[in-house]
């Protein structure tokens, strides 16, 4: 099989699409004459045109509404932010206007759109652009928020979330655009809102999502040069969240950490949290510990952004804790 960098994988799901249905169509700041700020859309504006693909003002909040006005008009926009710490300019068409349309409408509209782009830390970036919003948009009923962690995955899921008549919210990563992966040729599509196994284990259920899945994975590989096994769980998808794949590896392990680059309070991995105290109590033999970022926004320095963002240390850690080996 093929190795395509992420960056591709996300271009070809979007011209694949693209080319099988002609209401389908890109915008956002620089994604056309500059082919694109991560250069996710080269090569998109000589295929499809200035009619399709086409380069917006620095002004989210107006071509949010324009992409809404659209998908409920029959189109299907798919909009890029240069990063989801501008969409906070935007947050208002993404949840009082896509979010809420088809139950406001009684069922009359829905509002097919997708809003892409990285979101997260990419560096030494600054705090107004290193912010998480996964939990922030999985708080609102009516959206569908995706975070791939590989190539495979970002295409498979892309082409499923453009397809979807939904609103769907699809967080990438400044740092894995680079990143390459196994692709097949043919075309396929991955579900929305089912968790991937990605690596087997019996001791302990290590759960992630996005770019900290190369952190839940090298802590994997650590712990496996000590005898202790670890079950990794790629949530892909965190709303819909999948419950069940992950109760049922607690259910094996007894043990689980979770990983998530956001601030601790009110994250995905709190609701997680609750969610096996509720429904796999019976079956822990010791706390769940999360691994978030430190709860201070992102500095500048390099030094410490290694110590606030989650790392390999301090998943493997975690690990020995909950296994009480530490």
């Amino acid at each position: 099989m093929r190795e395509i960098q992420f960056r591709e994988a996300l271009r070809e799901a979007l011209s694949e699409e693209m080319r099988r249905d002609k209401d389908v169509f890109l915008m956002g700041e620089e994604v056309a004459e500059y082919n694109g700020a991560y250069k996710v859309s080269q090569g998109m504006l000589d295929e499809f045109g200035p009619d399709r693909v086409y380069d917006t003002p620095i002004a989210e909040l107006g071509f949010s509404g324009l992409a809404v006005g659209a998908a409920m008009n029959g189109l299907k926009p798919i909009v890029e932010f240069m990063t989801f710490n501008f969409s906070l300019v935007a947050i208002d068409q993404i949840i009082n206007s896509a979010a809420k349309m088809l139950a406001m409408s009684g069922g009359a509209y829905s509002v097919p759109v997708v809003f892409r782009g990285p979101t997260g830390n990419a560096g030494q970036l600054g705090a107004t652009h290193s912010s998480n919003f996964e939990n922030w948009f999985a708080n609102t009923p009516g959206l569908k928020v995706i975070v791939p962690c590989n190539p495979y995955d970002a295409k498979g899921l892309l082409k499923a979330a453009i397809r979807d008549p939904d609103p769907v919210i699809f967080m990438e990563s400044e740092v894995m655009y680079g990143d390459k992966g196994e692709v097949p040729e043919g075309e396929y599509l991955l579900p929305i809102g089912v968790a991937d196994v990605k690596r087997k284990g019996k001791d302990v259920t290590v759960i992630s999502f996005g770019k900290m899945m190369k952190v839940a994975l090298q802590a994997a590989e650590e712990m496996a040069k000590e005898g202790i096994e670890a079950e990794v769980i790629d949530l892909r998808t965190v709303r819909p969240i999948d419950y069940a794949t992950c109760v049922e590896s607690v259910k094996k392990t007894n043990r689980v950490v979770i990983v998530e680059e956001a601030n601790p309070i009110a994250g995905i991995s709190s609701e997680l949290t609750y969610h096996f105290q509720r429904y796999a109590f019976d079956y822990l033999d010791s706390p769940v510990i999360r691994v978030n970022s430190m709860d201070i926004p992102l500095s500048y320095s390099p030094t410490y952004i290694e110590a606030t963002l989650p790392n390999v240390k301090r998943t493997v850690d975690a690990i020995k804790k909950v296994c009480y080996k530490d």
